[in-house]
């Protein structure tokens, strides 16, 4: 495993967003491959580190080609890595994503991109009912001080069912909960990196736990795995 995210890594990127062709990348394919090999060594190193503290079941690190047959972006290539690391299911849920990209763009993302319909209106119908929990977490100092608040699309006034006037409808419209924490490249580079990932992932657990309690009982607190 690789403790630290190799300096090439970011400098190959720089060169593919200019010469995102597959000639280009044909001719440097072999210098990908050992860049990438590289990469996931670190995917791995943060995919062990996470299972010291959490019950993880995989990790997938995402392909370097694009599906461009609905995208206005006909690019073949991806300039950046992207990987995911997966909690063990229906217990545990929530999930933690890595995203490593040249010229300060990379982050590390968690929580609930796309939620199932079921468990989105089964979210938003808890905080309905009650949103003290939820804001207690995220008022927390240590919390906020490492994600913020929550990040992600909603809808413009209210879901259908639900009160544009009912008090937690700020949490209430959303239709992703997720955290989004950005890094520079000096701190990506940095061989702490790993550890920053760990510790940022670490603190995200009282939200975690709260969720994942929530979506796996009804609203009247009766188990339903």
């Amino acid at each position: 495993m690789s403790l630290q995210v190799p300096k090439e890594a970011l400098d190959f990127f720089k060169k593919l967003e200019k010469n995102n062709d597959r000639d280009w990348f044909n001719d440097h394919k072999l210098e990908y491959k050992k860049i990438e090999k590289e990469v996931k060594g670190f995917y791995n190193a943060v995919f062990s580190s996470l299972k010291e503290h959490d019950d993880l079941d995989k990790m997938k690190m995402f392909r370097i080609y694009r599906d461009v047959r609905f995208s206005k972006n006909k690019s073949p290539y991806k300039t950046h890595f992207g990987g995911s690391f997966h909690r063990a299911k229906p217990k545990l849920r929530g999930g933690y994503y890595l995203h490593i990209q040249p010229n300060n763009e990379s982050f590390i993302a968690t929580g609930f991109w796309e939620p199932a319909p079921a468990d989105l209106l089964r979210i938003r119908k808890e905080f309905e009912m009650d949103d003290s929990d939820i804001r207690a977490i995220l008022k927390d100092e240590n919390f906020s001080s490492v994600w913020g608040g929550f990040v992600g699309d909603e809808v413009k006034t209210a879901p259908k069912g639900f009160s544009k006037d009912h008090n937690a409808i700020d949490l209430i419209k959303k239709k992703q909960y997720i955290f989004v924490k950005k890094f520079s490249d000096k701190e990506v580079l940095d061989e702490s990196f790993v550890n920053q990932i760990n510790l940022s992932f670490k603190a995200i657990r009282p939200y975690f736990d709260y969720m994942s309690d929530v979506l796996t009982t009804d609203l009247n607190g009766e188990s339903l795995i």
